[in-house]
């Protein structure tokens, strides 16, 4: 009897241990996450805003994007995962005379999801009628985890099948040589095709966007120095 309550005491104190472990680990998760915790303090702090902002946890991630954001007259026209969340692109519906992307990060936390980060742009149409492809960069923000800096826009003609990257300036791991990445194309939800490209968080200006065809042939090139530009490409003469 004495081993047996021994035995029953040990497994009592175990119990006690893994699930004071539980609720600690869940409290700390709460107080990071929860609306208007410290990781909503910290996306204060990088936004240069004096108080805590509260961002809502969501269901989905295009429920959490909506209820920070509360887009109105945009649709989702494609999701793509990335470590630790969800990229999600927008288009602002009636826009007759503006072409418009919007990118937005939700991240996966144990208590839902929540806004992490995002932006987008808009060009009038006239301004880029001739151009190969227009652009937008996402630079990664000192302090937060998010899957940027990241390249994206869309393709403005058929001609144009590939698209790199070519960062000229350092890259931490692969010494000062140039450094090629290739971007994802995809038409998406409404059949217009948007190209997008991740880099390095170590990576630095400048670099080039490049535009070929389905033969590998450069039709399209321009040469990028600010880490928050937007704008167009435009077909080589």
């Amino acid at each position: 009897m004495p081993i047996l309550t021994t035995r029953k005491r040990m497994l009592l104190r175990i119990i006690g241990v893994i699930f004071a472990s539980v609720v600690l680990i869940y409290a700390s998760v709460y107080t990071y996450d929860r609306p208007g915790g410290l990781s909503d303090w910290r996306m204060s702090q990088n936004m240069g805003m004096a108080g805590t902002i509260h961002i809502p946890l969501g269901e989905t991630p295009e429920d959490a994007i909506q209820q920070f954001r509360n887009f109105m007259g945009m649709e989702v026209i494609h999701r793509e995962p990335v470590d630790s969340g969800m990229l999600l692109f927008f288009k602002k519906n009636n826009q007759e005379e503006n072409i418009n992307l919007q990118v937005e990060y939700a991240r996966k936390t144990w208590l839902g999801w929540k806004w992490g980060w995002g932006g987008g742009y808009s060009i009038s149409k006239s301004l880029q009628a001739d151009s190969a492809l227009n652009y937008m960069i996402m630079p990664r923000e000192k302090g937060l985890s998010t899957p940027f800096p990241l390249v994206f826009g869309y393709v403005l003609n058929s001609s144009i099948q590939s698209i790199t990257v070519e960062v000229k300036g350092r890259v931490e791991g692969e010494g000062e040589s140039q450094s090629e990445y290739h971007a994802k194309l995809t038409k998406g939800d409404i059949g217009q095709t948007i190209w997008f490209v991740s880099l390095p968080s170590s990576t630095s200006m400048p670099f080039d966007i490049k535009g070929f065809d389905e033969k590998g042939e450069l039709l399209a090139e321009k040469t990028i120095t600010d880490p928050r530009d937007s704008g167009s490409v435009e077909f080589r003469n």
